[in-house]
């Protein structure tokens, strides 16, 4: 990145005379299917962990170590794996990152005890994190206009589809794979498919010449990886009482990330090259937002298909692949919404978010009455529709969410402000998967009733849907009163910069 990046997130013409990449669909399709399995393994590996403790005879606090490492390392790796690619060169960070995570899934499934593997999965998942934000910034670099909003569409879907589908794939590799071993599956079904895309990408994703080398914020990274290790350490430990023996480290956390947000503004301020330009979050139009909306979405989003799994499979004594089935009407229905609200999201906006959330409150609401009301053999027979009707919803949220999110940045910063918006996603996700079966495991303990736990669950994590859905409409209607402003004086709203919309 060169030195014009200090003058601001608006700076620059990157817009202009931008020649589209004749392999540009190709390409996207490579980035997608890597996405979608760094995605789909923080999921998948849940309905697995039963499977992993009898076949390594290890402690449940240990197993979950499977899960709960990739989802750190993870979170860890995004912002400055995205800022590293705005200043290197996002095609050689993600073709790295993507070997390295084929090479670790292999490295997963051959583990001879649970210290190797969890050590596989820590690095399988900071593999994952350093190619996570580059997946948005080669769509914002591959695509302009209308076709961005329809290739976010396909983003969106893919990662609606890979966190819903996560417990259906794990159930059927299990099915199929039978054995105490068949757990290894999960893992090396990644590395065939990581090959392909691995040369597929070279071949198609497109090469950016750069004119210099930018400098990268070394204390900046220290400072924000010390306070997410922080504010994820003790949420990926709630199982084994991290929450009651490690609450200090969130005051911790908090200091770091003040300390770092601070650093960065001063970097602005003397024309340095900052890890996460705070200006993002000031001027940007509609990034604020996005972000916050998506962190709050994804605290209920990710921690019902735990709940789900706990109360179909301990509940309802549902297999692992009947408890993925089971909410499969969701997957469906996220997917088909997704890449249609890629085609609408320039024409209705904000809108498709508002209404996305508000079908997803009340499919999930529906949800958790009718698994409360009705016999247990007919419950997820009769809760299907509401859960496509909910995955419909979802499609609105996610994909046009990310759209409008990211569609202002700029292509030089995309990497890092990708990687600051799935950082969000992430701490939402780790405090809603700590938070939601823990509430269900308390009502449980408390009540011995299982209907009761679920439906206590999914109330607290509709609360976290229904304050992204009021940040959502809090914006929606600024939306429509700059829209009013516009129609009422053109020129002076045109000369404004607060109102001034980029594509």
């Amino acid at each position: 990145m060169s030195d014009s990046d200090a003058d601001g997130p608006h700076a620059g013409g990157e817009e202009s005379g931008h020649a589209p990449d004749p392999n540009r669909w190709r390409a996207l399709w490579v980035t997608l299917v890597a996405g979608f399995m760094s995605l789909l393994d923080v999921t998948i590996v849940a309905v697995a962990l039963p499977t992993i403790q009898r076949g390594l005879g290890t402690t449940p606090a240990q197993v979950q170590w499977v899960v709960s490492g990739y989802a750190l390392s993870f979170a860890l790796a995004l912002v400055t794996a995205g800022r590293l690619g705005d200043a290197l060169d996002r095609r050689r960070i993600f073709l790295l990152a993507l070997s390295a995570f084929t090479l670790f899934s292999a490295a997963c499934g051959a583990a001879p005890d649970i210290g190797l593997l969890v050590a596989a999965r820590l690095a399988q998942g900071l593999a994952a994190g350093f190619m996570a934000p580059q997946n948005s910034a080669l769509i914002q670099q591959m695509f302009r206009g209308a076709e961005r909003g329809r290739a976010f569409g396909f983003f969106g879907a893919t990662v609606g589809i890979s966190s819903a589908a996560g417990p259906l794939t794990g159930g059927a590799i299990l099915a199929l794979a039978g054995s105490a071993d068949g757990w290894r599956w999960i893992f090396f079904v990644n590395v065939p498919i990581g090959v392909l895309a691995v040369l597929l990408g070279l071949r198609l994703l497109p090469r950016v010449e750069r004119s210099g080398r930018g400098s990268v914020d070394v204390p900046g990274i220290v400072l924000l990886g010390l306070g997410v290790l922080a504010v994820m350490y003790p949420l990926v430990q709630a199982d084994a009482g991290g929450l009651g023996r490690l609450w200090w480290l969130f005051p911790v956390g908090a200091v770091l990330l003040v300390l770092f947000t601070r650093r960065q503004f001063r970097l602005v301020a003397r024309g340095g090259q900052p890890l996460l330009d705070p200006r993002l979050f000031s001027t940007v139009r509609g990034y604020a937002v996005g972000a916050g909306v998506g962190t709050l979405y994804f605290i209920g989003f990710s921690g019902v298909w735990l709940v789900f799994a706990l109360f179909f499979q301990r509940g309802l004594d549902f297999t692992p692949l009947q408890s993925g089935l089971a909410v499969t009407p969701f997957a469906v229905g996220s997917a088909a919404a997704a890449v249609t609200a890629g085609r609408l999201v320039d024409r209705f906006g904000r809108l498709l978010t508002v209404c996305g959330l508000s079908a997803v409150i009340v499919g999930l609401g529906t949800t958790a009455l009718l698994l409360w009301l009705v016999s247990d053999d007919a419950a997820h027979w009769a809760a299907a529709p509401a859960l496509f009707a909910a995955g419909i919803g979802g499609g609105f949220v996610v994909s046009p969410n990310i759209t409008m999110t990211l569609r202002e940045v700029p292509v030089r910063m995309a990497g890092a402000a990708g990687g600051a918006l799935q950082t969000g996603q992430r701490l939402g996700a780790a405090v809603g998967t700590a938070a939601l079966p823990g509430i269900y495991y308390l009502v449980l303990g408390d009540t011995d009733h299982y209907r009761t736990a679920l439906l206590a669950a999914l109330g607290v994590a509709l609360v976290g849907m229904t304050a992204s859905l009021a940040l959502a409409v809090t914006d929606w209607l600024r939306d429509r009163g700059d829209e009013a402003s516009h129609r009422r004086c053109p020129d002076e709203v045109a000369n404004n910069p607060v109102h001034s919309r980029q594509n």
